[in-house]
């Protein structure tokens, strides 16, 4: 095999509770999480030489090893003692530091990818280790779930199967959010200890979209908000075009709202994309 073409898709995070602080210094979380159909496309090729190239068309990716594609090869590639090097060529699609999961998702592409390109027949439970010590979102992308709840750091991953797809509008301002800073400054004594995630995933099974509304939530909304009060303005403007469910995703800057179907969706986004808002319509994928 001399080259293979990848997608990676992105995720946004229906419900996300913050749970506690744990001693490694992460968070425990509760969330589910969906895939959507915001892809990158990843090219794998092999090199003469034992470097790692990464070339990308967003000239905020990193091409070195603190990207999470270089990790994830580098590991896999010392693990198994592959003397080859291998040109990474990104091709960025998904919103750079917006609460998407697209590093994660690059990382574990490079797992899936290299597993099939180097035939190294690791099987899904041995990807999943690998994917957690890379990041704590990258274990739902290797998982291969269109919906799943994530526990502990995010990395522990149940699958929901069975459900119905949903569509969205996607609402990136241009503006980097710092997961660490939204963390650190998050006051936990004001979460709510209502299980969210359960409700939330009783709704998703029964096709509920009406009880989504009071469900789909994110405890870091309220202070991402405070850093970048613009994400308020964002939210209004979906409530103006009926849309009533519309959420922060991770640590943000990116919300999105669920909408009944895909028309709706585009007819809604028009409006939006004049804002200078980067706006996706999207469907679980």
């Amino acid at each position: 095999m001399y080259s293979l073409r990848l997608k990676s898709p992105a995720k946004i995070n229906l419900c996300l509770k913050v749970l506690n602080k744990r001693k490694d210094g992460y968070h425990q979380i509760k969330t589910v999480f969906e895939r959507i159909s915001l892809c990158d496309e990843i090219i794998l090729r092999k090199r003469s030489d034992r470097k790692i190239k990464i070339v990308c068309n967003h000239p905020g990716v990193p091409r070195n090893s603190a990207n999470l594609m270089y990790k994830a090869a580098d590991l896999l590639r010392k693990d198994f003692n592959k003397d080859s090097g291998l040109d990474i060529r990104l091709n960025k699609r998904i919103p750079v530091a917006s609460g998407l999961g697209g590093g994660s998702s690059n990382a574990a592409s490079i797992l899936l990818g290299l597993n099939r390109f180097w035939h190294l027949g690791l099987s899904k439970r041995e990807l999943l280790g690998y994917a957690g010590k890379i990041g704590s979102d990258v274990p739902f992308f290797v998982s291969g779930n269109k919906f799943a709840i994530g526990t502990g750091r995010g990395d522990k991953i149940q699958n929901l199967p069975h459900l119905s797809p949903l569509w969205h509008i996607l609402v990136v301002p241009r503006k980097k959010l710092s997961t660490k800073e939204i963390y650190s400054s998050l006051n936990l004594r004001l979460t709510k200890n209502r299980d969210d995630v359960n409700m939330l995933t009783c709704a998703l099974k029964k096709n509920d979209l009406s009880k989504l509304e009071k469900y789909v939530s994110n405890d870091l909304e309220k202070v991402a908000s405070k850093i970048f009060p613009k994400l308020l303005q964002i939210k209004e403007k979906l409530i103006e075009l009926g849309i009533k469910i519309q959420s922060l995703s991770g640590s943000g800057p990116a919300i999105f709202g669920i909408t009944d179907s895909r028309e709706e969706a585009q007819r809604k986004a028009k409006s939006l994309r004049s804002k200078g808002w980067q706006v996706f319509v999207v469907r679980t994928y």
